[in-house]
């Protein structure tokens, strides 16, 4: 492949590649199966589990690597024939290359949290799958998928703590935190959006080093930021009232449309001449 250049494209899914209301990814559909006949890989960057975007892979009919739990967990098929990993990781029928820290340490931590505080914190693994479904408007079998966390806890957000102490409680035990309106997430010092997306982006160069690669990723919320900024060509998809606030002023490209539209109509404007692996 010398000389050969590519496109792969990291991408957010709640609010991004799914409709925020409907978690909708019809109106995306076109242009996802064109990506699919150039082979330009579409990966998953998100907080959500393997569970959750196993299933949604399995709907849209993608087999390139996938990233989970906020930069947690990356995922690459044993079949996928662009990246040469060895075959001691393995987990759950993929290659795993694991940053931050497993579910049970995540748990510890959160208790280690509530202590310092001195108030309960309540994550994913003190709830019911119904509690779940209440707080999320998830249905019982994707609260079930949610549920099973495998690096990363989600917490409902303390309401009587700044956001700067929270940071620098965790920061203190070793951990990083993603700070949401209703759930934060407790993940592993080592783990973010951006430190998975980049080691995706230079194993890929590692293994095809005469490439030219180009990167393009879209995100709707805070929680995308490094992830955009890790990219060379970031969008920014806005919500149905506008971008979001912590994601004004970068001077990134907008999407022409909220979700699955305007994630579409933008990726089309950036094929240009940077087709995948041919």
């Amino acid at each position: 492949m010398k000389n050969s250049k590519f496109l792969i494209i990291f991408t957010d899914l709640d609010g991004t590649l799914l409709d925020s209301d409907t978690y909708s990814y019809q109106k995306a559909i076109s242009v996802l199966n064109t990506l699919k006949e150039n082979q330009v890989p579409v990966i998953p960057v998100t907080s959500k589990t393997r569970p959750e975007v196993e299933t949604l892979r399995q709907s849209l009919q993608l087999h390139d690597p996938f990233i989970v739990e906020n930069g947690s967990g990356i995922f690459i098929p044993f079949d996928y024939n662009h990246l040469t990993l060895p075959k001691r990781n393995q987990w759950a029928g993929y290659h795993l290359h694991h940053l931050g820290c497993i579910y049970s340490e995540a748990r510890l931590g959160l208790e280690k949290i509530a202590t310092i505080l001195n108030e309960p914190l309540r994550g994913f693994g003190d709830m019911s799958e119904a509690e779940i479904c209440h707080l999320t408007g998830l249905s019982l079998a994707e609260a079930k998928k949610a549920k099973a966390r495998e690096f990363t806890e989600p917490f409902l957000t303390p309401k009587k703590v700044t956001p700067e102490r929270l940071n620098q409680i965790v920061q203190n035990l070793g951990y990083r935190i993603v700070v949401g309106d209703r759930f934060c997430h407790l993940i592993g010092a080592g783990a973010g959006k951006g430190k998975a997306v980049q080691w995706l982006v230079d194993s890929c160069q590692s293994a095809q080093p005469d490439a030219k690669i180009t990167t393009l990723g879209l995100g709707n919320s805070p929680n995308d930021l490094e992830m955009l900024k890790a990219v060379d060509i970031p969008v920014i998809v806005p919500g149905n009232k506008g971008i979001h606030p912590g994601l004004s002023g970068k001077g990134w490209q907008v999407a022409p449309a909220p979700g699955a539209q305007g994630w579409a109509e933008a990726v089309s404007s950036y094929q240009l001449s940077v087709i995948s692996y041919q």
